[in-house]
């Protein structure tokens, strides 16, 4: 087995959503294991989602934190909405040599209502990045692996509400459900490439989609002004383990395990990452 540190080794990984929190935890997980980095981030603010965007300096922070590690990385400013990244991830694998790795981690939580008060734009808006943005990830990556003839690992990072229908979010459950589909088909497609493709499926993870008052007002919407620290009996209870949330660092765990040859005949699943919600009892 490769030496913990190293297996990673002379690859290149592709990381959406690069700027902070998961992003940029899986960004560093993966360099410190010996990576190269393809850095991808929107960097602007989106509309339909209220709580604010990463800017150009979180994204070329996560870089230089890669390039402290003694790795090096290339930083794309683009939204995985955006046709214009295929050419610009096709570059940055031409500078770095090769593409090993993706990890399709771009996603946002918009407005939280019943399903049928949602407006065309904010259902449009959460398709086209936590769904769309996935596949466009995938096709502007796939073709520079499959020429590699190395094989390599896709892993798309989904949510408990991709397995799981949760109320006041139909549209981002409804996306994150429709990326388990979309692996399983594209699983199929390239295993004669030797290329896995899975998903993973995180609890509540503290990072600023839920850590926002937008999303603290759903867990607590009787005060008016919560915090997320005002929810974690709420939160607590989600959960089978005694824990409100999850770190960022556990999830980049599994990403470097679906990563590296130690799950090299994993292919086509989805790996919860949820301190027990999926297996929690009601009551």
């Amino acid at each position: 087995m490769t030496n913990i540190g190293q297996r990673l080794n002379g690859k290149v990984a592709f990381v959406t959503g690069a700027a902070r929190g998961q992003g940029r935890s899986h960004a560093l997980t993966l360099a410190g294991e010996g990576a190269d980095l393809i850095l991808l981030d929107s960097v602007r603010p989106i509309d339909q989602v209220s709580y604010a965007m990463p800017e150009h300096a979180d994204l070329k922070e996560t870089a230089r934190l890669v390039e402290e590690r003694g790795r090096r990385a290339v930083v794309i400013e683009a939204d995985v909405r955006d046709e214009s990244m295929i050419d610009a991830v096709a570059d940055a694998a031409a500078e770095l040599g090769r593409l090993d790795i993706v990890v399709a981690n771009a996603g946002v939580l918009g407005a939280a209502k019943p399903s049928w008060e949602l407006t065309r734009a904010e259902w449009d808006t959460l398709i086209d990045i936590n769904l769309t943005g996935v596949w466009q990830t995938m096709k502007a990556a796939l073709p520079h692996i499959i020429a590699g003839g190395h094989g390599g690992s896709i892993i798309a990072i989904s949510s408990i509400a991709g397995i799981r229908g949760v109320p006041h979010v139909a549209h981002y459950s409804a996306a994150k459900h429709a990326l388990v589909g979309l692996v399983g088909s594209v699983a199929n497609e390239v295993a004669p490439h030797n290329i896995r493709v899975n998903t993973v499926h995180p609890t509540n993870v503290r990072t600023d989609m839920i850590d926002n008052p937008t999303a603290a007002k759903i867990f607590r919407p009787d005060l008016e002004n919560p915090t997320l620290d005002d929810g974690v009996d709420v939160l607590g209870r989600i959960n089978l383990l005694p824990v409100p949330w999850v770190d960022s660092a556990d999830i980049s765990e599994a990403v470097l395990w679906l990563a590296g040859d130690e799950s090299r005949y994993v292919t086509g699943t989805a790996l919860p990452v949820d301190a027990g919600m999926l297996a929690k009892y009601p009551g």
